[in-house]
């Protein structure tokens, strides 16, 4: 499995140091957070680091107001509902999209897709309908990856997840995109049956036959290694780390989300800066500190003698750090067998709970980005998927990779 970088507000410069630290890797390009001319000079930037660059439209909402990604060409301001999919509306902008893939040269033609409230007939015949359009598109050079947005009530209910299987199986493509809301807006998420939902539906479409890679996931989506997924997509801010559709319709404000936060890879926990310093204090600061295999140049400051608040580690080093130990972790996640994955998994969440309770033993904690809240969920999910999908996952595994 692979980490893809989900580009969100000021991530350009984060993406440049990090592709150029791994010798490439993929970025999808964010409409939302790239002026129209700002598009093509970074894609280009990425591909002089031997990187990739996909374009997501970000069509989720045809109504959504954000005047970054109304400024785009293909964005139809006029939209109506009746119009676009029975006229010229869907074929004029795969065509612009067509045309805008091509001066970016990505590496795949991501299809718009609609944010899905319920998998119905409706919803079905406009996917079916942009798969059909775009693969009547003339002079296409690129595989075609389609769009599945799903919101947190499709993904609590098992019959719609069926049900998007079933239909998926009849979709001449190869590659999905799946975003996935969490329930309540929630960064980790505590709802079992939610994250058990999501990783019988990747397993589902893999099993099926398609690549998948999820966007706008956070490091609880390691998970999916167990499931053979293709790549997880994870960012800087929470909001390319969890989706909401509230971000394509206003201009949200990152200045007012100022906390530095330090991810302990091995405690599956982000901690405060502040907090660090109690660590210290209490003389318990190298059990926060990465595993050798997880650390990089900007944690290390942290460990250096000083207290914590009083070194470099700033917003920069926090979105970097995190992005690296992410990108380690999730090259693991998926092992050279089913069981070996699911095994993985389980040890990384005993390690850390063992972890985090001699941590608040001592009072050091932080609330909102503790894992502890949810490692039960994720055991829940990982048994689920291990008994609904486990024997065909152990023979297909190897023809999965």
């Amino acid at each position: 499995m692979d980490l893809y970088l989900q580009l969100g507000w000021g991530m350009m410069s984060h993406c440049e140091d990090l592709l150029a630290r791994w010798g490439g890797g993929t970025v999808i390009l964010s409409p939302r957070d790239l002026e129209p001319k700002q598009l093509p000079t970074f894609a280009r930037r990425v591909q002089r680091l031997n990187g990739q660059v996909l374009l997501d439209p970000q069509v989720y909402l045809p109504h959504a107001n954000h005047s970054r990604l109304q400024s785009h060409v293909y964005w139809d301001k006029e939209y109506n509902t009746l119009a676009f999919w029975l006229g010229q509306g869907i074929k004029q902008q795969l065509t612009k999209l067509l045309a805008l893939n091509r001066q970016l040269s990505c590496s795949s033609f991501i299809l718009p897709g609609l944010y899905a409230s319920a998998i119905d007939d409706d919803w079905l015949e406009y996917q079916s309908a942009t798969i059909a359009s775009a693969q009547a598109l003339e002079n296409n050079p690129f595989e075609l990856v389609a769009t599945v947005v799903l919101s947190a009530d499709v993904i609590r209910h098992p019959d719609q997840i069926h049900d998007l299987l079933e239909s998926a199986k009849n979709w001449d493509i190869n590659t999905i995109y799946l975003i996935c809301e969490p329930p309540n807006g929630q960064y980790l998420v505590d709802n079992s049956a939610w994250l058990a939902n999501v990783v019988d539906l990747i397993a589902g479409l893999r099993l099926g036959g398609k690549k998948v890679f999820i966007g706008y996931c956070s490091h609880q989506m390691l998970l999916a290694g167990c499931t053979s997924a293709n790549a997880i997509a994870s960012g800087t801010w929470l909001n390319v780390r969890s989706f909401t559709t509230g971000k394509f319709d206003e201009q949200e404000s990152e200045e007012s989300r100022r906390t530095t936060w330090y991810y302990c890879p091995q405690a599956l926990s982000e901690f405060k800066i502040s907090t660090l310093d109690l660590a210290a204090m209490r003389g318990m600061l190298t059990q926060v500190q990465p595993l050798p295999d997880l650390e990089n140049q900007e944690a290390r400051i942290l460990f250096s003698g000083s207290q914590p608040t009083s070194t470099g580690f700033r917003e920069r080093e926090s979105f970097r750090h995190y992005l690296q130990a992410l990108r380690t972790q999730v090259l693991a996640a998926r092992q050279g067998s089913f069981d070996d994955s699911v095994q993985f998994h389980r040890d990384l969440l005993d390690s850390a709970e063992q972890l985090l309770t001699t941590l608040h033993a001592a009072g050091i904690r932080d609330k909102g980005r503790d894992f502890e809240q949810v490692i039960d969920t994720n055991r829940a999910a990982l048994s689920y998927l291990e008994d609904y999908r486990g024997a065909i996952l152990r023979r297909q595994w190897n023809k999965l990779g």
